[in-house]
């Protein structure tokens, strides 16, 4: 079993991926600070694995990956995740879609 956080391998292991889409209705510098807290929680409090995310035209993916399915609830459980999440819909989001998938296969170029 062989696990490398950031840049990570997962041999052996299940491992899940979280999968962010959304479309914006407005970005501002707090939903900014807001995105790289949550970020930042995923990581040090809950023990996501790589978290990565792109906006581009009005749009964003977000995917974040983890170990366990017990992680992502208790992430998505968090008080602060759940009034990021409310801001989201409030305010910064017109529409959004949350997948939670299984990794089966990992490979890259190095392989």
């Amino acid at each position: 079993m062989l696990l490398q956080k950031n840049n990570f391998i997962a041999w052996g292991i299940l491992m899940y991926a979280v999968i962010f889409r959304a479309k914006f209705r407005k970005q501002d510098s707090k939903y900014s600070a807001t995105a790289m807290r949550m970020r930042e929680l995923a990581i040090e409090k809950y023990g996501c694995i790589d978290f990565i995310s792109s906006n581009e035209n009005g749009y964003e993916i977000t995917i974040s990956y983890w170990e366990r399915l017990e992680q992502i609830k208790s992430w998505k459980n968090d008080n602060e995740h759940m009034s990021a999440q409310q801001n989201g819909k409030s305010h910064w989001y017109e529409s959004y879609r949350v997948q939670i998938t299984e990794i089966i296969k990992e490979y890259d170029s190095n392989t």
